[in-house]
C-alpha cells in the first residue's frame, strides 16, 4: 500500500495535475548511482539476447552474455571512451579493444554501448514525446512487479534512432522501466526488452568496471 501512495504521489503533484511519468522517471534515474538487470531482448530475425547488465555512472557499463554468445563479457568505460570484449571470457584473455559504436557489438537497430543504459532510452522517450503522443494505460504484472504501461507516438512521420512508438511499463515506486517495446514509422515491431532481477544502487567493487 505504502509503495501505491508513494508512486501516485509522484505522478501526481499538489497541483492535481498530471505529472508527465516520463519524467518522473527520469527524475529517479538522475537520483540512483548504478543498477544491475537482466536483460532479455527479442527482435524479429534476431536470436534472442540475454545479458547480465550493469551500469554505474557517470556512464560504466559491463554486459555479461549468457546467451546467445555465452560467456563473452564486455566492459565500456567513459573515461578512455573505449570498449574492452572478451569473446570467450575474460579467462581466456583473449580481448578485443573497440570503439562502442563498432558493427561487431552494437545492437539490433543500431544501439551503441555507451547509449545502452535506462537513461538514454529515457531521453530518446522525452525527444519523442516533443509534438507527439502520450497514452497512459493500466496498471500490469510484469515479471514481480505492478508497473503502470504507457505508450508514446512520435509526431507524423518522426522517429528518433529508428523508433517511432514506445510502450514502456515503469515499475510502481522506482518508475524503472521494466519492459519496454519499440516500434518503427511502419508500425513494424523493432524489439522487445524484459528487464528482470532489477537491483538499484548496488554497491559494486571497485574492480568492477576495470578491463
Amino acid at each position: 500500500m505504502l509503495r501505491s501512495l508513494l508512486a501516485a504521489a509522484l505522478l501526481v503533484p499538489a497541483s492535481g495535475a498530471a505529472l508527465d511519468p516520463v519524467a518522473a522517471a527520469r527524475q529517479q534515474f538522475e537520483q540512483l548511482d548504478s543498477y544491475r538487470v537482466t536483460l532479455r531482448s527479442s527482435a524479429p530475425q534476431h536470436p534472442t539476447q540475454i545479458i547480465r547488465y550493469a551500469y554505474r555512472k557517470p556512464g560504466f557499463v559491463r554486459m555479461e552474455f549468457i546467451a546467445p554468445h555465452a560467456g563473452a563479457l564486455l566492459i565500456y568505460s567513459p573515461h578512455s571512451g573505449k570498449v574492452r570484449l572478451w569473446p570467450f571470457g575474460q579467462r581466456a584473455r583473449a580481448a578485443l579493444t573497440l570503439a562502442p559504436d563498432n558493427p561487431l557489438i552494437r545492437g539490433p537497430y543500431g544501439r551503441s554501448v555507451e547509449r545502452s543504459d535506462v537513461g538514454a532510452l529515457l531521453r530518446n522517450v522525452q525527444a519523442l514525446q516533443a509534438g507527439g503522443d502520450t497514452e497512459l494505460r493500466g496498471v500490469e504484472t510484469v515479471g514481480r512487479w505492478n508497473a503502470r504501461q504507457l505508450v508514446v507516438t512520435g509526431a507524423p512521420g518522426k522517429a528518433v534512432d529508428g523508433v517511432h512508438r514506445f510502450q514502456l511499463w515503469l515499475a510502481e515506486g522506482s518508475l524503472f522501466p521494466v519492459k519496454v517495446a519499440s516500434f518503427g514509422l511502419d508500425d513494424e515491431a523493432l524489439e522487445t526488452v524484459l528487464m528482470d532481477d532489477v537491483e538499484i544502487n548496488v554497491a559494486f567493487a571497485a574492480d568492477f568496471f576495470q578491463p
